[in-house]
């Protein structure tokens, strides 16, 4: 089988960690790479990088932030993507209260108190049932940690700026992937299927028991359903 190329974006303060098991899992029908989405501070200019170092044509799955860069990316190379993977994410601009939360996280960590941000943030991120599995908030703290504080300061201006994609929806082509944890406190259910129902080739999937790190949280259901769009749409 000749493998599609599959560029992976993470979403805020998150890294490669973010899509491990599919990058292992989903080896033998893709050839994957996970893109660095932590020295800009804009959306179009992280997508303008991205296009940079792809190939001609690719795949792509973006969580969240990485979701608003994947829908850039489309409207900037519509051609270059044979495929188009939204996950935990939503095509609307941050509402004014989104930006007043955002803009809190940032001064705290501008008072020298980033590590407390990612404990803030970690009900929204998954689904509250597992809120005491070490194993799964110690990944998430350890990507936050990573990614650290200069990054995290850039990926929230560029969240705050990002536009509304909504009109361009209807123009996507391309067989289009809409995953969602059913309990996504972020980006929710009905977010998505409102992408999925502007998009003419899309297919909503919503994993179960599960918030906004849906490839992570459940990495199992995550990757049989990227495997079948990779392989079938």
């Amino acid at each position: 089988m000749k493998r599609l190329p599959l560029i992976l974006l993470p979403g805020l303060l998150c890294d490669a960690a973010l899509w491990s098991h599919q990058t292992r899992h989903l080896a033998e029908v893709a050839d994957m790479t996970v893109a660095d989405l932590t020295g800009r501070d804009s959306v179009s200019a992280l997508a303008a990088d991205v296009l940079a170092g792809a190939p001609e044509k690719f795949a792509l799955a973006g969580l969240s932030m990485g979701g608003y860069v994947a829908l850039e990316i489309v409207r900037q190379a519509p051609e270059r993507v044979a495929k188009l993977a939204l996950l935990d994410t939503n095509a609307r601009a941050d509402t004014d209260e989104q930006r007043r939360r955002r803009r809190g996280l940032m001064a705290l960590a501008d008072r020298g108190e980033f590590r407390g941000v990612t404990p803030r943030l970690l009900p929204m991120l998954i689904h509250p049932d597992r809120l005491e599995e070490a194993d799964l908030t110690d990944e998430v703290m350890a990507m936050a940690e990573r990614v650290g504080r200069d990054a995290f300061l850039r990926q929230q201006k560029l969240i705050m700026d990002r536009s509304d994609s909504r009109p361009m929806l209807p123009s996507i082509s391309c067989p289009t992937l809409v995953l969602c944890g059913r309990q996504d406190a972020i980006s929710t259910l009905e977010m998505h299927a409102e992408m999925a129902e502007a998009i003419p080739r899309a297919r909503l999937a919503v994993v179960e028991e599960c918030g906004h790190l849906a490839s992570l949280e459940r990495p199992h259901a995550a990757t049989a359903l990227m495997r079948d769009w990779l392989i079938y749409s």
